[in-house]
C-alpha cells in the first residue's frame, strides 16, 4: 500500500496600518467584520454567544479556488490587542489561523498566518494553493488597511510626517511616482527690459 505524502502549507503575510493597535486588533478580531475585509468570506455565524473568547465557535462560508467551503473555527488563544489564534478541522484541510498585532510608530504591524496540511482536493493543488492563499491574504490585508485608515486620514498624514523626521521608511502612496513626473517645474523668468532703454549707457548730466 502506497502512503500519500501531504505537503504542509504555511503562509505568512503582514502589513503596516496607520491606526492605533487597539483599534486595528479590535476590528480585525471581530468575526462580524470579516465579510467587510475578506473578499472570499460570504457569511459568518456565531455558534456560541459573543463576545469572542477562548473556546468560542464561529462558522464561516467562503469561496476559494472555485469551491464553496463551510468550516467552523474554534478560538484556541486570545490575548486582546496582541494575538488571536483559531483552528478548524473542517473544509479542505485542518488549518490554524493566527493574527498578531504590534506597535510600529503611530501605526500597527499586523501579521496574518495560515498553516495546515491539505488533504483531498487541496493535496492535489499543493504549492498552487499556498500561492493563491498568499495572494488572497495580501489583498485582504490591503482592504483592511484602506478601511481603517480612511476613518482618520489626518492621523495617516501625521504618521507620514513623523516617518520623514525620524528617517523611517513609509509605504509610498499609490500613484505618487506619477504625481512627481507630472508636477510642473518652475523656473525664474528673465528680467524685463528697462522701458527707459537699458541698452544706452548712462551719461553724466552737465551742469
Amino acid at each position: 500500500m502506497i502512503r500519500r505524502q501531504y505537503m504542509a502549507v504555511d503562509v505568512l503575510t503582514e502589513i503596516l496600518i496607520q491606526r492605533p493597535r487597539a483599534e486595528v486588533a479590535s476590528y480585525a478580531a471581530n468575526p462580524d467584520n470579516a465579510t467587510a475585509w475578506y473578499a472570499n468570506i460570504e457569511s459568518v455565524e456565531w455558534r456560541t454567544e459573543p463576545p469572542l473568547q477562548v473556546g468560542s465557535l464561529v462558522a464561516f462560508r467562503a469561496r476559494f479556488l472555485g469551491r464553496q467551503l463551510e468550516y467552523t473555527y474554534r478560538i484556541t488563544d486570545l490575548v486582546p490587542g496582541r494575538r488571536l489564534v483559531m483552528g478548524t478541522a473542517d473544509g479542505p484541510f485542518a488549518m490554524e489561523t493566527t493574527y498578531e498585532w504590534s506597535d510600529d510608530g503611530l501605526g500597527t504591524q499586523m501579521t496574518l498566518r495560515n498553516a495546515g496540511t491539505p488533504t483531498g482536493f487541496g493535496s492535489v493543488l499543493g504549492p498552487a494553493m499556498a500561492a493563491a492563499m498568499r495572494r488572497a491574504n495580501q489583498k485582504d490585508l490591503a482592504r483592511l488597511k484602506r478601511l481603517l485608515e480612511s476613518r482618520n486620514p489626518e492621523l495617516v498624514r501625521l504618521a507620514r510626517r513623523l516617518s520623514i523626521r525620524t528617517g523611517r521608511a513609509m509605504p509610498a502612496m499609490p500613484g505618487a511616482h506619477r504625481l512627481r513626473r507630472s508636477a510642473p517645474s518652475f523656473r525664474r523668468a528673465p528680467p524685463a527690459p528697462d522701458p527707459r532703454g537699458s541698452s544706452r549707457s548712462p551719461c553724466r548730466r552737465s551742469r
